[in-house]
């Protein structure tokens, strides 16, 4: 049966006939006025739950996870400020639907209803996808991956407290604004949550500013299993540095308390809590959701019975502030409204191709203020004892170093985050000295957990900062990559822009280390951050080309709002010699602060024609070798370095491609997901030139002297690079 019309009937003839369910009487702070609003959210809720059933029936809607039975989220929003950032759980449109009471000018229901529908209208999405959000209303939007939410929420509490202190010029909070991020309790089980708590805990633990409201909203069950009972309760009632208050969601006067007394906590003791909401959850997961196959009725009869909504017209009578059949006609008007919006809003117009689906991967640029750079004074303060080794040529850990102080001192709202980033200075010194420069606040040691320093940056850069945090082995992004993919890269997207979290994040990666960590610390797999749709990829082959491109990094992140990842080569950070012991050929000079390698500009060296070697990062070194050694055979080559590996600089490689006759590709990646299949497409679609592919095998990498076996070297590339030009000189 229609389990929907069923809740609905329900409704309607319980209420008409006085049949309200039993509870506790009216209990708190509740106003009449904020009461019956309350209320009002909640049937708009369940009412947009029951006409996006009926849209998606005629084709006309594509998004069946609703919040009836959830509606009391709405006494949660009532509780808070609208300047307080809300990261929501899918269920939460009565939380959406009363924070908008609280902002004026809104057409709240005009805009749910667009997001039902797809409408390339819809004001937060532009039609990309259903989701909860809205500029004005402080909530940014989320799609509906499992917890990955919590730990960006975490960062932007934290960044409230930083922001007090060094206030960015971007800056989105207000000093006493709290955040609030919901969940389901199925998700509360999700090792990411878990992550999140931990780091919430964690940083209170250390008296570190934390404004965070959790809010678990708990209907027992998660798509079809059961939540064992009681089991929120006893998992978050007593943890360390996170303060439990619990409410019965049904009633909208508890809930209000509960959330009151939550909310004032975290605002005066600026110290995350949890706020445990039990609900119910009404028509089962999702439109097709069938929960009779998973439910037995007498459960599921059990659940309906205890409507919120019905319990919200009990107490606002027993409390005086609005008679039951008041109730009834709110509860109908709200249905005829609705349905009278959907009539308008399915004629408006939807996304057709792809450039408009495409049209917010990428953010808008904003104006930022523009700095003459760091002062002589400050400089000297900063570099202290390295300026006189300025002067002299570096390997390259150094010179990102020095790039990272001169950065800091330009851009007060950098901070670098990360394991080990602070005291120690880096597994490989490239953070040395930073924190004793810089401070602890711009310089943070994180907790061992990869998901958390990344949403450590997402959150913070929601608030105006500017974050860099660090992966300290390529291998370590692997469990962490969803927070790149499925949060940070996503956001504009889902938001048309109006959302974004700019920041540049240093992995240090690539193999060539010898004898160190196998596959745990020698990793040359970047598919996963070649896939990102609006990632850039950027990767330096020396110190010189690090230093330019790490300042153009920022640059993207600051003025274009991108987000970027700077992979560092291991193997080449203490790299000193190029074709002989002592001859410091990959020795090179600091360039001036002011001195950037434009997004996109590719390396060259050398002219020749008879074959160009087309690389990057290790790569690149390995050519140089190769490049000298053809020379003495009589092969000109020439060197391509692409720098940029995400997206391609299709146009800038073809063009340094220009006159030669031959092209092999030089890949440390491996040779399935590899740099080298984007390479082959391209020179394959675009030239008529001779060429080939050298990679990596499609194998993990090995400790010991076997370290390089899988991957190219400079004598596999002289052989191949011999072979591909023949008789051809």
């Amino acid at each position: 049966m229609d389990r929907v019309q069923i809740v609905h009937d329900n409704f309607l003839r319980r209420v008409g006939d006085g049949d309200l369910p039993a509870g506790r009487p009216p209990a708190g702070p509740l106003a009449p006025e904020q009461a019956v609003s309350i209320f009002r959210s909640g049937c708009l809720s369940r009412a947009l739950d029951r006409v996006s059933r009926t849209m998606q029936a005629h084709g006309q809607g594509y998004y069946t996870i609703g919040s009836s039975g959830h509606e009391g989220m709405a006494a949660v929003a009532a509780a808070l400020r609208p300047t307080d950032m809300a990261f929501l759980h899918y269920r939460d449109a009565a939380f959406q639907i009363e924070r908008s009471a609280q902002v004026p000018g809104q057409s709240i229901t005009w805009d749910m209803l667009l997001s039902f529908a797809c409408s390339a209208e819809d004001p937060i999405s532009g039609g990309r996808h259903k989701v909860l959000g809205s500029k004005a209303l402080n909530i940014p939007p989320q799609t509906s991956t499992i917890a990955s939410h919590l730990p960006k929420a975490v960062g932007a509490a934290y960044s409230i407290g930083l922001a007090r202190r060094l206030p960015p010029e971007h800056k989105a909070l207000a000093d006493d604004a709290i955040v609030i991020c919901s969940f389901g309790d199925a998700s509360a089980n999700h090792s990411t949550a878990q992550g999140a708590f931990n780091t919430a805990q964690w940083t209170a633990f250390q008296s570190v500013p934390l404004p965070l409201l959790f809010v678990c909203e708990d209907n027992g069950i998660g798509i079809s299993t059961r939540t064992p009972r009681g089991w929120i309760g006893a998992s978050f009632s007593a943890r360390p540095g996170l303060r439990y208050f619990a409410c019965d969601g049904l009633d909208l006067y508890d809930t209000f308390r509960a959330a009151s007394e939550a909310a004032e906590f975290v605002r005066t003791r600026r110290k995350p809590a949890f706020l445990h909401v039990r609900t119910v959850r009404l028509y089962g997961h999702a439109g097709a959701d069938m929960p009779t196959s998973y439910m037995n009725r007498e459960t599921l009869e059990a659940e309906e019975a205890n409507d919120p909504l019905l319990h919200g017209v009990r107490l606002l009578s027993e409390a005086g502030a609005l008679a039951p059949d008041d109730a009834l006609a709110i509860y109908r008007d709200t249905e005829a409204r609705v349905e009278r919006i959907a009539a308008e809003v399915v004629t408006r117009p939807r996304l057709s191709t792809a450039a408009e689906v495409m049209a917010h991967l990428i953010p808008p640029p904003r104006t930022c203020q523009r700095g003459n750079g760091p002062s002589l004074d400050a400089r000297t303060r900063a570099f202290g004892g390295d300026l006189k080794p300025l002067e002299s040529p570096q390997i390259m850990s150094r010179l990102i170093n020095w790039t990272l102080i001169d950065l800091m001192l330009d851009h007060d709202e950098i901070v670098l985050m990360g394991e080990d980033v602070g005291r120690k200075g880096g597994v490989y010194g490239v953070t040395q000295k930073l924190e004793a420069r810089f401070g602890r606040a711009r310089v943070i040691d994180t907790l061992l957990d990869e998901q958390s320093i990344l949403g450590l940056g997402i959150g913070m850069a929601q608030n105006g900062f500017l974050p860099m945090p660090e992966i300290q082995f390529l291998a370590y992004l692997h469990n962490a990559e969803d927070q790149l993919r499925g949060e940070a890269a996503t956001l504009p997207f889902f938001s048309s822009g109006q959302f974004t979290n700019p920041m540049v994040v240093r992995i240090a990666g690539l193999g060539y280390q010898k004898g160190f960590g196998g596959h745990f610390h020698n990793d040359n797999s970047l598919a996963v951050l070649r896939d990102i749709p609006g990632l850039i990829l950027a990767c330096p082959s020396n110190g010189a080309d690090a230093a330019m491109m790490l300042r153009e990094c920022v640059r993207l992140a600051r003025e274009e709002q991108r987000l970027v990842v700077f992979l560092e080569p291991i193997a080449l950070y203490p790299m000193r010699d190029l074709h002989e012991a002592g001859d410091g050929g990959w020795l090179h000079s600091y360039p001036a602060p002011s001195e950037r390698i434009p997004f996109g500009e590719v390396g060259r060296h050398g002219d020749g024609e008879n074959i160009a070697l087309l690389t990057f990062g290790n790569g690149a070194y390995l050519a140089r070798q190769a490049q000298k050694r053809l020379a003495d055979e009589g092969i000109a080559a020439r060197v391509i370095d692409i720098r940029w590996l995400s997206p391609l600089p299709e146009d800038n490689i073809i063009a340094a491609l220009a006159g030669c006759r031959r092209v092999l590709i030089v890949d440390e990646t491996r040779r399935s997901g590899g740099v080298a299949e984007a390479l082959m497409a391209l020179l394959t679609e675009r030239t008529t030139v001779p060429h080939a592919r050298l990679t990596a095998e499609d194998s993990f990498i090995a400790t010991g002297p076997a370290y390089a076996a899988t991957m190219p070297s400079a004598d596999t590339i002289v052989d191949a690079a011999r072979a591909l030009v023949g008789g051809d000189r």
